[in-house]
């Protein structure tokens, strides 16, 4: 979301180091190891031991059929987390049981289901099989998009690989750069600002998160980010350390606080390599969508590599995210709703809410006595901004389009995004008279969980961003940054259901009264069956690879990596 212009910059130069954790790696012992320094075994003793380490051999073996292996290369550029995850809709009902049976078999000590991290790489949690009580249409909505036989592939050039030798170890020319906005804003800044540290070959300090004065957000970036595994994650293509050394403190910082939009690495290299290598320091703000959405193919893998690997939440808001998310799967399928009915979001579009007169008047007087606010389109009407799809859809609007889809009634839906203009009860009355089973993420969770969130809206996001990730279908109102970075993720991750509703064409169909409501279904679930399953990337209208990362970032090549 937008930040107001009052803002405080931390100290660029504090360390921003994550408390220590203590690393230990065991060394479990073999069974033949055992066997073979046993000084006394009698053949008979030998020859049952053998058969028991042969029989749990071939048992371990055969699970592999079932389970994805997590993978650890030591040669290649990028760590590789584990295959795409395990969907029970794509699998025989004896393999499926097979799977979702283990899962619930106590694998973990609090004898949930947990999603799991592969490699570096998060794996969701499996998609549930369709009830075979539904409609037809009801298990239309339910049933995952054919991946095409996508997966993720970030094998880079053999030139790029040749060039990390060198910034892997950059100890001259540092890159600070200044995140600010929300989270997922900031989160796309801090995947440009890996890009331009390896386009100008500096090592990176930790993103600076800037404090905003109106949320009172003050998080840092190890609160919201495991700033160990982004570094570890990334050693192989920039350098990332926690702070300046000492010897960069006193020098000349260069403070560069705009930059025009869409610019090229060329562009980059030739307005700031010089003067980097002169000063040795160089602090960028204002970064959102100032990098050139089309970029060589080693730099999308690498925008891809932070996004879906690096970038991953700090623990404390990963366990919360993943306990909130298991809540919902184990009771079923589950939608995620990303609802953007917030009161600053109804101010910055320039839309009206649909709650009513009394609503509306408020939100018009700040539209008006606050104009800095809206973006973009000034001089259109509400009316026009709306049948352009420029408004978000409203509850009732969500509740026919979710209708229209074929969503049964006993659907559960969790409701992404901060608290509804007017209150929950009533901002989103409509959705919940279609649609009763509605769960934000404060009924979900249970004493005290929250508590230590409450005064951070950036790790509140960041768990709606989990409970969403995990979801069987997500279905934002409205365009954003979590929304895209959710859809590409969903995509990188397995080609997870993700519909986005296609405003323009739906608004003028839900005003029109002649058309049956078979009709309308009909003709709804044909405009957006193209949205639920992998889109290539447009370079004509600069679609950012994070949203669409086929095919710079996923391919089909049988012998491609598999992440």
């Amino acid at each position: 979301m937008a930040r107001s212009s009052g803002r405080i910059i931390k100290n660029p130069f504090m360390s921003l180091t994550p408390s220590p954790r203590s690393l230990t790696q065991l060394f479990p012992v073999s069974p033949l190891t055992s066997l073979s320094s046993s000084k006394k075994t009698s053949p008979s003793h030998s020859i049952f031991v053998l058969s028991f380490v042969f029989s749990v051999t071939f048992l371990g073996i055969s699970m592999f059929r079932f389970f994805p292996a997590s993978q650890d290369p030591i040669q290649c550029s990028i760590v590789s987390p584990t295959m795409s995850p395990i969907s029970p809709l794509s699998l025989p009902p004896s393999h499926s049981q097979i799977i979702l049976a283990s899962l619930l078999s106590g694998l973990n000590s609090n004898d949930e289901v947990q999603p799991r991290i592969g490699g570096t790489s998060m794996v969701p949690l499996p998609v549930h099989l369709v009830p075979g009580d539904l409609s037809e249409q009801e298990a239309e909505f339910w049933k995952q998009p054919d991946g095409n036989g996508y997966r993720p592939c970030l094998d880079s050039t053999m030139e790029y690989r040749k060039r990390s030798a060198k910034i892997s170890i950059e100890k001259n020319r540092f890159l600070v750069v200044v995140a600010a906005g929300g989270l997922n804003q900031q989160r796309n800044q801090i995947i440009d600002a890996v890009v331009i540290a390896r386009i100008l070959e500096a090592a990176l300090v930790l993103p600076i998160l800037q404090v905003n004065m109106i949320w009172e957000d003050e998080s840092e970036f190890p609160d919201i980010f495991d700033a160990g595994h982004f570094k570890k994650t990334l050693r192989a293509d920039v350098r990332v350390v926690s702070s300046l050394p000492s010897s960069h403190l006193i020098a000349k910082q260069t403070i560069v606080t705009q930059m025009p939009y869409g610019v090229s690495p060329f562009w980059i290299r030739a307005k700031f390599f010089k003067q980097l290598n002169q000063e040795g320091v160089l602090v960028l703000k204002g970064l959102d969508s100032k990098l050139s959405k089309n970029l060589p193919s080693d730099l999308h893998k690498l925008r891809c590599k932070v996004a879906f690997h690096a970038l991953r939440f700090a623990k404390p808001i990963l366990q919360l995210g993943n306990q909130l998310a298991r809540r919902m799967w184990i009771e079923g399928p589950y939608v995620a709703l990303h609802l953007r009915l917030e009161k600053d979001v109804w101010v910055r579009t320039g839309c009206l809410t649909g709650l009513g007169p009394e609503f509306d008047e408020i939100v018009t007087r700040i539209q008006k006595s606050q104009p800095q606010y809206l973006t973009g389109r000034v001089n259109m009407s509400y009316a026009q901004r709306r049948l352009s799809g420029l408004c978000p859809l409203n509850a009732l609007e969500m509740a026919r389009l979710l209708k229209a889809l074929g969503a049964p009634k006993s659907a559960r839906f969790y409701i992404a995004g901060g608290e509804p203009f007017g209150g929950s009860t009533k901002a989103l009355a409509p959705l919940a008279a279609e649609f009763p089973n509605l769960v934000r993420k404060e009924s979900l969770a249970r004493d005290g969980e929250l508590s230590p969130f409450l005064n951070r809206s950036s790790a509140l996001s960041a768990i709606d961003y989990l409970v969403s990730f995990n979801s069987d279908i997500f279905i934002p109102s409205h365009g954003g940054n979590m929304a895209r970075a959710l859809q590409g993720h969903r995509a990188y991750v397995g080609n997870r259901k993700s519909i986005w509703p296609n405003k323009r064409a739906l608004l003028p169909l839900f005003e029109d009264p002649s058309i049956p409501d078979e009709e309308l279904s009909r003709i709804i679930r044909s405009l957006h069956s193209k949205s639920m399953k992998p889109e290539p990337r447009k370079k004509e209208r600069d679609n950012d690879v994070i949203a669409f990362p086929v095919p710079e970032c996923m391919c089909r090549r049988r012998s491609a990596a598999i992440f």
